[in-house]
């Protein structure tokens, strides 16, 4: 019998193909809609994970605090209490701690022959390397002993190589900072924008003692970063190197502390929970295209009813029964929505690759958010078919055999 109604079905459709297909067009927009904004909604999610990936979730960043002049408040730097020693005695002292740096930066223009460049410089430390997992492409990274001579050395992103030296052979040149010849002793390895679009790989990194006395004249550190054991034991550290710092630093226990520690485990909690609240909000909006497929739906069995209830009367007059034709014409609404769920499956995956590619937008899709999406659409054949098989149903038989 089921298979007898499914067969009747398909017939009924086939006989208005146009209709059917505009009926279906809603319920495949809205199928396509939802994967593709979906796909959008978790390829952002997945680029801010590979972004936080990328800076650590077990790394802090100690910057120095604020001061209060004249009922002001300034922004973190307002005071200058840390120093290089401090990110010894916390990597030293504390065994949840694996590596600390000091790091000092500024904006400097480098010249490199008769060409420049405006780029970000970095005064670092060799753990540096480790903590940001910054590969090195050719050459070597800065060592203790080139932090402990204040050494005239240097290595390069490969968008400062790119713009300086063109397909030239970066290594052992020589650039200027502030009219400060650096040997060129790495390139290092390309790592891409961040998730906020800055470029990564326009840098020049430069031993922290050489920033300090040949570029800044300084003697404090902007910030030290800190890399746990752990993602798990980043709370732990930041409790311990808080404890530690105030020692250091004679901060009595009613003071302030001179200091602030932040968790990029934290930032990328609030990343990924503004992505997926993206996702959800796109999602939403795509199931409105759903919403009025479903309407259209019922709006084309409403008129089928009308335009076949001599047919209905004839089947009721041979013995059908209500459920009987209240199942066909629900099993015509399912189909609609089954085969348009079918092909806005299709379109979905195609548009969400196409997005990829012609406008570089992050995609990824889901086999679990397809399954739904066929099975909501099913479901909105179900829900928006019932009304219009049960009007069917409810015909009087009599009376629909005088239906001209």
């Amino acid at each position: 019998m089921g298979f007898m109604t499914f067969r009747i079905a398909l017939r009924a459709l086939g006989k208005n193909k146009l209709r059917s297909f505009l009926t279906m067009l809603g319920i495949i927009i809205g199928v396509g809609a939802v994967i593709a904004m979906v796909a959008i909604g978790e390829g952002a999610k997945a680029l801010v994970r590979a972004q936080i990936a990328i800076l650590g979730t077990n790394v802090l960043v100690i910057l120095p605090g604020t001061v209060t002049q004249g009922g002001v408040r300034t922004g973190f730097g307002g005071v200058r209490t840390l120093v290089d020693s401090d990110a010894k005695a916390i990597m030293e002292e504390l065994p949840v701690v694996t590596f600390a740096a000091p790091v000092v930066r500024r904006g400097e223009q480098v010249v490199a022959g008769n060409q420049n460049w405006s780029t970000l410089v970095q005064g670092v430390a060799p753990e540096f390397q480790h903590i940001r997992d910054w590969q090195v492409a050719a050459g070597r990274f800065i060592t203790q002993a080139d932090v402990d001579s204040a050494a005239k050395v240097a290595l390069i992103g490969q968008t400062v190589a790119d713009t300086l030296f063109g397909n030239e052979d970066p290594l052992d040149a020589v650039i200027r900072i502030r009219k400060i010849p650096f040997r060129v002793v790495g390139l290092l390895a390309p790592k891409g924008q961040t998730g906020t679009g800055t470029d990564q790989d326009d840098v020049v990194m430069i031993p922290y003692t050489t920033m300090q006395k040949r570029i800044m004249a300084i003697t404090h550190v902007q910030q030290i970063v800190v890399s746990a054991v752990s993602a798990e034991r980043t709370e732990e550290a930041r409790e311990q190197i808080t404890a530690l710092l105030r020692q250091r630093h004679r901060i009595q226990p009613d003071q302030d502390d001179d200091f602030f520690i932040r968790n990029l485990s934290d930032i990328a909690e609030a990343a990924s929970r503004t992505a997926w609240i993206m996702a959800i909000l796109l999602g939403s909006i795509a199931s409105v295209s759903l919403l009025v497929g479903g309407i259209g739906i019922m709006n084309i069995m409403l008129v089928s009813v009308t335009e076949r209830t001599r047919e209905i009367g004839i089947r009721m007059a041979v013995g059908a029964r209500r459920k009987d034709i209240m199942l066909q014409f629900l099993v015509e609404a399912v189909v609609i929505a089954a085969i348009g769920g079918a092909f806005g499956i299709l379109l979905g995956i195609g548009s969400s690759g196409l997005m990829n590619r012609l406008g570089g937008w992050p995609t990824l899709i889901r086999p679990d958010i397809i399954a739904l999406a066929f099975l909501f659409s099913a479901a909105v054949g179900v829900f928006f078919g019932f009304y219009p098989a049960k009007k069917a149903a409810d015909l009087d038989p009599i009376e629909a055999l005088r239906y001209e």
